[in-house]
């Protein structure tokens, strides 16, 4: 329904961004609800960067947002959490990332608490996926894993358990990861788990980011993980960094992941094998819902 939405009202997008983003608006939270869903397809989410590119009294709309999902009580009647599930979705266009990425403007520091945000599963996954998204641009590793960013310690702190690691290998550790409370629990939603641990495989691209990820002790955190991780496709995922993180360096020239060029034939066989194992995964398909039952 979303293109006949936006055929009948082209300003559709621009008129909830305002809603969302009043300060004084009850049903905030609503809006940005909307415009989550709204966002999630190709259409609607280029008329909301639209919008958001449009000067509006205040700055910027995506400081605006980023303002709005980073301040408490920005709405004291709304808590606006669907406002991270929009950053992502935008996190994927090229000019959202630059926007998130300007190292004038401090964004991704900004979002990083909220990775941990305790009281919605909603916010903490958006701000996930925005982070993540944000990690396919290569050319910002350095900065990103460097000391004006320090990225990795967030990704890796949810993922961590109470595990009581030897002497040695908890100097390995970056600080904030060394020495947790035996009641510290892992991030309980596995599709986070999955983003945070697909953000660290984006940061091992290139053979700088796979040196500064193997020099903080990632391995031994995601070693524990991958003990403990219920989920058959979270495992998957985890299997697949540890094997980047413990094998041997690609050929000369093929050291940056994301720019090697895979023949057309290998990349069709890659995704047969790949949609092989994720069935292997996920098991039998499951029963059909009796009438009523509620989805899950």
């Amino acid at each position: 329904m979303h293109d006949p939405l936006l055929d009948a009202e082209p300003a559709l997008p621009a008129r909830l961004l305002g809603r969302a983003l009043d300060p004084e608006w009850p049903w905030a939270e609503e809006a940005a609800a909307v415009l989550a869903n709204l966002s999630r397809e190709p259409a609607p989410c280029d008329a909301l960067m639209a919008a958001l590119a449009a000067e509006e009294p205040g700055g910027p709309g995506l400081e605006r947002l980023v303002h709005a999902l980073c301040t408490p009580d920005y709405n004291p009647r709304a808590p606006l959490h669907y406002l991270g599930p929009v950053l992502s979705n935008l996190s994927q266009r090229p000019a959202a990332r630059a926007f998130l990425l300007d190292r004038e403007r401090c964004v991704v520091q900004r979002l990083l608490p909220l990775a941990q945000f305790p009281d919605s599963s909603v916010r903490r996954g958006g701000v996930v996926g925005t982070l993540r998204n944000c990690c396919f641009e290569h050319r910002h590793h350095e900065w990103l894993l460097g000391p004006q960013v320090d990225i990795l310690p967030f990704l890796l702190l949810p993922l961590a358990g109470p595990e009581d690691f030897s002497e040695e290998e908890m100097e390995r550790l970056p600080v904030d990861l060394q020495y947790l409370p035996p009641d510290k629990q892992r991030e309980p939603d596995a599709d986070i788990r999955k983003m945070l641990v697909e953000a660290v495989m984006l940061l091992t691209a290139t053979a700088a980011g796979r040196q500064q990820v193997r020099r903080q002790g990632a391995y031994l955190i995601l070693r524990e993980l991958h003990s403990w991780e219920p989920e058959p496709d979270v495992q998957g995922a985890c299997e697949k960094l540890i094997q980047v993180l413990i094998g041997d360096e690609p050929e000369p020239g093929m050291e940056n992941l994301l720019e090697v060029q895979v023949p057309e034939d290998v990349e069709r066989r890659l995704r047969q094998l790949d949609h092989q194992e994720q069935g292997q995964l996920e098991g039998p398909a499951p029963e059909p819902q009796a009438e009523g039952a509620t989805p899950t």
